[in-house]
């Protein structure tokens, strides 16, 4: 091949590179609250699995993009696609290992219940799920628009976050011997609010690569939306594009 066809064929391996460890990231984090939910414990070594998976992938793409850019030198637009990738896997990662610690909490979950009785708790879990969904949409779409609004719906999981917070305390208090489980039940809200974190940072450098701008997440448009109970994993804008790629 030419130089450059050589060049654009690299991209296309890293592109699907990154769509797989990016569906892998976000079945990591589905099956992690799924395990809990319907205290199916057959999840657990899938989950680890996963995060296995994720971390050899992270460290694939890594050497794959200083590859690219040792061998090829890109400019503009293909140095910020480079650049992004670089950036994305380490979130990435970092949702595999989530989920991973979300699993490992699963002895102290009373068969379920303990999470089923907190409504909030799984519209969170359905939020940041639809979160994580589209950032990785967003970036396999170079759809800045969309990167840019994941701050917003962020705002709504930190919402959700301080609420379960206060109701969990409510029910530690009222019932001492359910301490450990409440001090879970707050981890596990933690880590879905720092995943919806990593899928915001995600949105950041899929606007910067497509745009060549950087996004202000301070700036809101007020487009917000609405916190409603759902099922689980029924979460806003479902992107089945994702499982064909």
């Amino acid at each position: 091949m030419v130089p450059r066809a050589t060049f654009m064929h690299e991209l296309d391996i890293l592109n699907e590179e990154i769509t797989e460890m990016a569906n892998a990231s976000k079945k990591a984090i589905e099956k992690a609250v799924q395990m809990i939910a319907e205290n199916d414990l057959t999840l657990k070594d899938e989950v680890r699995q996963l995060d296995r998976h994720i971390y050899e992938m992270n460290e694939r793409i890594d050497n794959h993009c200083l590859d690219i850019i040792a061998l090829h030198s890109p400019v503009a637009s293909d140095l910020r696609m480079i650049s992004t990738c670089l950036k994305m896997v380490e979130d990435l990662n970092r949702f595999g290992r989530y989920a991973r610690d979300i699993v490992e909490l699963m002895d102290d979950f009373e068969e379920g219940k303990a999470f089923k009785r907190f409504e909030s708790l799984r519209t969170m879990a359905c939020l940041v799920v639809g979160l994580v969904d589209d950032a990785v949409y967003s970036f396999l779409q170079r759809d800045a628009e969309k990167a840019s609004h994941l701050h917003e719906r962020d705002d709504a999981v930190d919402s959700l976050y301080d609420t379960i917070f206060r109701e969990v305390l409510t029910y530690m208090m009222e019932d001492p011997r359910k301490i450990t489980v409440g001090i879970d039940l707050i981890l596990v809200a933690r880590y879905m609010e720092r995943v919806a974190d990593h899928a915001c940072n995600i949105g950041e450098y899929v606007y910067h690569m497509v745009t060549g701008e950087r996004l202000d997440p301070t700036k809101r448009t007020g487009h917000v939306e609405p916190v409603v109970a759902c099922k689980l994993f029924d979460h806003p804008s479902p992107r089945t594009e994702l499982d064909e790629k």
